[in-house]
């Protein structure tokens, strides 16, 4: 089944909704086996809207909209659908019933513009609301489905899951199986070129690289007639994909890298204490996202000003006059003093220069020293980093992750 989507919206063009919808629709479509081949964006605009409806009935066999169900004038899917399909749209009382309760549930009126919400085209379907007023709309046409979704995210996402999904599940045959392998230390161009020849002749399962905020993660994907396994093709993949470059994956779900560190953390028998500068307290804040947690991890010291370095971590005044806050010599005093100071196995530290100020001839933006002490010894990583002072506090946090997580790996294993 081919299908497009449909965002309807004066909003969404001007930039002043980020339009999070399509994303969702497309990647939901895609698990039910449905190729979406167009998204796109129109305005509240009747004339462009019909000429964009007219298109896609030529092309697809299912539409999606989201957009322009609500109780104002500005809100003209359905009335502009009806006109082009030849339809009267008509007042659907359950609908109407539902409004109204609404309304007395949360102690308001219902205002005679939401009364507009009830009507449905003639012969169409009204698709419950869990979560708000306007109902969803099911036409089956002769050449094609149209499906209109109310635009608030969590009215769509919620109404698309429990209502649509099972409705569209019925008429594909077909299933998608997906896995995600996710890596960090190689970039998508490096990544890519090491996996060439299998994309080049991908058929099925195929695969897509995809870039984030200092990793990248590859989707391998099969079709396959509802509830027939076919993971051979998926596993053969996987594992020359494993072969080639092993050394870079963390995960093969789509669990972040922090959630899947601080799993390892919570399993293992060590503690963590953290000393950050130029992240302040970012490496903290992911690690910390992930329940139970607390169990493992000892606390942190934000150390900016080079009193805290000293007063606090330890680090001696002749390493700073000598080798500077950014060095290797205080990255590693500052991981040692953490482990000391909270009694952790693990001291995790960061130091560096994110900008745009304190660049130095010899220590550029975006030099960062990230050192891991243990009772057995330290080691420190040196990079650097570009972009601005977001993405490189972002990509030095992530990389100190990365670290303590390869860690845990070795020593739990051996």
């Amino acid at each position: 089944m081919t299908s497009e989507i449909i965002s309807i919206g004066t909003e969404l063009l001007l930039g002043n909704t980020i339009n999070t919808n399509t994303a969702f629709l497309s990647e939901q479509l895609a698990a039910l086996g449905i190729d979406v081949y167009y998204h796109t964006t129109v305005g509240d605009n009747p004339k462009r809207l019909q000429d964009t409806l007219y298109q896609a009935v030529k092309r697809s066999e299912l539409i999606i909209t989201t957009g322009g169900l609500g109780p104002t004038a500005d809100d003209i899917t359905k009335e502009v659908i009806c006109e082009a399909a030849g339809k009267r749209l008509v007042l659907h009382k359950p609908s109407l019933d539902r409004i109204d309760a609404f309304f007395k549930r949360i102690g308001k009126s219902m205002s005679p513009n939401n009364i507009k919400q009830a009507y449905i085209p003639e012969d169409g379907m009204a698709v419950y609301n869990h979560t708000g007023t306007a109902p969803g709309i099911i036409m089956e046409l002769d050449n094609c489905t149209i499906i209109m979704l109310p635009g608030p995210p969590s009215e769509m996402e919620t109404m698309f899951l429990k209502e649509i999904k099972p409705y569209l599940q019925e008429k594909s045959p077909y299933t998608i199986i997906s896995r995600t392998i996710k890596f960090f230390g190689i970039g998508e161009s490096a990544l890519e070129s090491k996996l060439r020849d299998i994309i080049d002749r991908q058929s099925d399962p195929t695969i897509a690289t995809y870039a984030g905020e200092g990793e990248v993660k590859v989707r391998i994907t099969t079709k396959t007639v509802s509830g027939q396994a076919k993971l051979s093709g998926l596993e053969q993949v996987t594992g020359v994909i494993n072969d080639r470059v092993g050394e870079y994956i963390y995960a093969y779900d789509d669990l972040s890298l922090e959630h899947i560190t601080a799993e390892l953390l919570i399993s293992s028998p060590y503690t963590l204490s953290l000393a950050e500068s130029c992240t302040g307290g970012r490496v903290s804040s992911m690690l910390t996202s992930v329940p139970g947690v607390s169990k493992s991890f000892k606390g942190t010291i934000v150390s900016y000003s080079n009193d805290i370095k000293t007063n606090l971590l330890g680090v001696k005044k002749e390493t700073l006059e000598t080798y500077g806050a950014v060095s290797r010599e205080t990255a590693i005093e500052m991981a040692e003093g953490a482990r000391k100071m909270c009694n952790a196995h693990i001291g995790l530290s960061i130091t560096g220069i994110a900008g745009p100020d304190g660049r130095t001839p010899d220590k550029p933006v975006g030099l960062v020293y990230i050192a891991l002490c243990t009772a057995e010894g330290c080691e420190c990583f040196e990079h650097r980093f570009a972009g601005d002072r977001t993405k490189i506090q972002i990509y030095a946090a992530k990389h100190a992750i990365n670290y303590l997580r390869k860690f845990l790996v070795k020593h739990i294993r051996s």
